[in-house]
C-alpha cells in the first residue's frame, strides 16, 4: 500500500516478457526534472505506459475485454426504466458496502467499460454524478480497479480533465479515500499531468493497493464486489511473483526462433535469415509503406492500435507470410508495428553500451550537442548504424511534414526514444527521458549533420584500402541506385581517438 501524500510514493511492477526485464522500480514523485517535459511529451508518454499495460497484460494471457460482456457486478433488478440504463447496464460503477470505519463504499472497475464508441462517456459522467449525489452529504470511499484500462475503452485526457473540474467541493469534501487498485505507470503519468488541478488535501486521500490482498485490510471485503477479471488478474500476479523464486533449474529453455522470425531477434539473426539484407525487412516493409501513403497522416507515430491486431500481424510476419496493411484500413498500424519491431529488439539499435553515455547529453554546451551525437554513433557497430541511419533518414521525412502530420522532430523523439535505448538492467528512469528524448531530437533534427560524410562535413576521405564502405550495402539493402537518403558512414578514428569517457 502507498499512499500518495500529495504525490504517488515508489513501488516495484512487474514486467512480464519485456526485454528490459523484470521488475522496474516506479518511483512516483515528481522531482524537478519533470518541469522540461511539456504536456505534450507526458501525453505522448501516457500513451506509451498504455500501450506497455496492454502488452504486459497479453503476457498474463489476459489481453483485451473478453467477448462476452461480463456479468459481474451488474444489478440483477436493474430496470431499463433506469435514467442511465445505457451506461449502468454494464456494471462499471456499484455500490458496495461499508469499509472498516462504516463509511460507503463505491467501486468503479475498468475492466467493464466497453470500448469507447459503444458508451457515451458524457452519459457516463451524468451517471457517476447521479450515483454520487445519493452520498455525498455523508463521508464515501472510492474503490478504483484500474485493471482492464486499454486504448479501446479509455477516455480521453480532455474528458478526464473537465470530469475532475465538474466534481466541485461538495463531492470531494466528504470523499474520505480513493483507493487505486493494480496502480500502473500509465496512473503515475496521468497524476503528473493532473498535478496542477489537483489540491494537496485531495491527493493525501489516494492511496495505491499493489494487489486485492492489500485492499483487504481496509474493506469489508465480503461485501466487494470484485469483477472476475480483476480476480484473475491478481491470481496471476501473485502467481508471477511467487514463480520468481524458483530455482532457475526449473525454467524451461527458451524455444529457438523460428527461421522466419522477424520480431524478438538480433539484427545479425535478421541479416542471416535474409540473405545478407542489412535493413530488417518489417523496419523496410513498414517505412515503405509510410513514406509512400502515410506522410500526411496526423499524429503519426503517436496513436495506438489493438493488442490482437499487432499479435496477427507478428504471428504473420513471424511465419513468413506476407501482410498487406491495406487489409486493415489504418495507417496507424504499420506505424505501431514498426515501434514494436524496435522495442522487442534483444538488444536496442543504440546498443546498451551508448546509454550512459547518451544520458550526458544534456551536460555537453548546445552547439556541440551534434558533435557529440556524430562521436557517440561510431562507437555504434556498422550494421546498428547502418539500420539507424535508414530509420532516422526516414522520421527526418516525416518532420519535414509536419504541417500536414503534426509530427515535428520533438514530437518523434518522445515516441522514439524509449524505443531506441534502454539500460541493460531494469527500466529508464524517469529522469532518463528527458536526455533520451533530446538526443533522438538531434539525431532527427540534423539527421544531415549527424550522418554525414567525412567530405560533407570538410573532411578528408581516408583512402584505406581495408576500410569498409557502408554506401554500397546500404544502397543493396534499401534498393536504391542513386544518391542514398542515407549517407555512407565515415571512417572511424583510430581506438584511441574513439575512446569515450
Amino acid at each position: 500500500m502507498q499512499p500518495m501524500g500529495g504525490e504517488p510514493g515508489c513501488r516495484k511492477d512487474p514486467v512480464p516478457g519485456s526485454p528490459r526485464g523484470g521488475l522496474g522500480t516506479v518511483c512516483l514523485g515528481r522531482p524537478a526534472w519533470w518541469q522540461s517535459m511539456s504536456r505534450l511529451d507526458l501525453e505522448q508518454l501516457a500513451e506509451i505506459e498504455l500501450q506497455r499495460d496492454e502488452e504486459e497484460a497479453a503476457a498474463l494471457s489476459m489481453a483485451g475485454r473478453p467477448l462476452v460482456a461480463p456479468t459481474a457486478g451488474q444489478d440483477p433488478a436493474l430496470s431499463m426504466d433506469h435514467p442511465f440504463y445505457d451506461v449502468a447496464r454494464h456494471g462499471i460503477l456499484q455500490v458496495a458496502g461499508e469499509d472498516r470505519f462504516g463509511r460507503r463504499v463505491i467501486t468503479f472497475s475498468c475492466c467493464l467499460m466497453p470500448p469507447s464508441h459503444e458508451l457515451n462517456h458524457r452519459r457516463l459522467l451524468q451517471y457517476l454524478k447521479h450515483t454520487l449525489d445519493q452520498y455525498v452529504e455523508s463521508d464515501y470511499t472510492i474503490v478504483y480497479f484500474h485493471y482492464g484500462l486499454n486504448s479501446q475503452n479509455k477516455p480521453s485526457l480532455s474528458w478526464l480533465q473537465s470530469t475532475y473540474k465538474e466534481f466541485d467541493r461538495r463531492y470531494k469534501k466528504n470523499l474520505k479515500a480513493l483507493y487505486i487498485v493494480h496502480p500502473t505507470n500509465f496512473i503515475k503519468v496521468l497524476w503528473t499531468i493532473f498535478k496542477p488541478l489537483i489540491s494537496h488535501k485531495f491527493g493525501k486521500k489516494v492511496i495505491y493497493f499493489n494487489s486485492l490482498s492489500e485492499l483487504r485490510e481496509h474493506l469489508k471485503y465480503d461485501q466487494l464486489i470484485v469483477p472476475p477479471e480483476v480476480l484473475r488478474y491478481d491470481e496471476k500476479l501473485r502467481s508471477l511473483h511467487k514463480g520468481r523464486s524458483s530455482p532457475p533449474a526449473k525454467t524451461p529453455p527458451p524455444r529457438p526462433p523460428l527461421p522466419t522470425q522477424q520480431f524478438g531477434v538480433s539484427l545479425q539473426y535478421l541479416k542471416d535469415k535474409n540473405q545478407g539484407e542489412l535493413i530488417p525487412p518489417v523496419l523496410r516493409f513498414t517505412v515503405t509503406y509510410l513514406r509512400e501513403k502515410g506522410l500526411h497522416a496526423e499524429g503519426l507515430f503517436r496513436r495506438s492500435a489493438s493488442v490482437h491486431t499487432i499479435r496477427e500481424i507478428q504471428r504473420l510476419y513471424n511465419q513468413g507470410k506476407p501482410v498487406n496493411f491495406d487489409d486493415y484500413g489504418d495507417i496507424h498500424l504499420p506505424a505501431v508495428i514498426l515501434k514494436t519491431f524496435l522495442r522487442e529488439l534483444p538488444q536496442p539499435l543504440l546498443t546498451f553500451k551508448a546509454y550512459e553515455q547518451i544520458l550526458e547529453i544534456t551536460s555537453v554546451e548546445s552547439s556541440l550537442r551534434v558533435t557529440r551525437c556524430r562521436q557517440i554513433l561510431q562507437s555504434l557497430p556498422e550494421h546498428n548504424y547502418t539500420v539507424l541511419s535508414y530509420l532516422m533518414g526516414f522520421l527526418h521525412e516525416v518532420s519535414r511534414e509536419s504541417i500536414f502530420n503534426k509530427m515535428n522532430s520533438s514530437n518523434l523523439a518522445c515516441v522514439f526514444g524509449l524505443n531506441l535505448i534502454w539500460p541493460s538492467q531494469g527500466a529508464s528512469s524517469l529522469s532518463a527521458l528527458v536526455p533520451l528524448n533530446l538526443f533522438t531530437e538531434l539525431l532527427i533534427e540534423y539527421y544531415g549533420k549527424v550522418f554525414s560524410t567525412p567530405e560533407a562535413r570538410g573532411e578528408p576521405r581516408t583512402n584505406n584500402p581495408g576500410q569498409v564502405s557502408w554506401a554500397a550495402p546500404w544502397r543493396e539493402a534499401t534498393g536504391e541506385t542513386d544518391t542514398p537518403r542515407a549517407p555512407s558512414r565515415p571512417p572511424r578514428p583510430p581506438m584511441a581517438a574513439r575512446t569515450l569517457r
